[in-house]
């Protein structure tokens, strides 16, 4: 693709965002932070170029679901001009029940 999508940030996905930075900052090292938004950054750079790289969502399936790592999952939906990243969760915190 020659001309990459825009990729906007849904008011709810970043704050689950700043949520799971929180969460980094208060459970393990300024590492893990600085790889949790370089993860953000690769995976705008990827989806702006390649917007159907990731599946559908099982739950949702006007949905892609990016699984980034083990950890971290983004929600999105591809528009005529855009790609609006919906929300992203933690799955650390989904599987404790947080």
């Amino acid at each position: 693709m020659d001309n990459p999508y825009n990729v906007n940030w849904s008011e709810r996905s970043l704050r689950n965002a700043l949520t799971i930075k929180r969460y980094l900052d208060d459970n393990f090292s300024y590492q893990e932070v600085r790889q949790f938004l370089q993860l953000l950054e690769d995976f705008e750079t990827t989806v702006a170029h390649f917007p159907g790289l990731y599946p559908q969502s099982h739950n949702k399936p006007h949905l892609k679901m990016a699984v980034l790592n083990k950890n971290l999952s983004l929600f999105y939906t591809v528009r005529k001009d855009k790609i609006v990243v919906v929300a992203m969760q933690d799955n650390r915190q989904v599987n404790q029940g947080l």
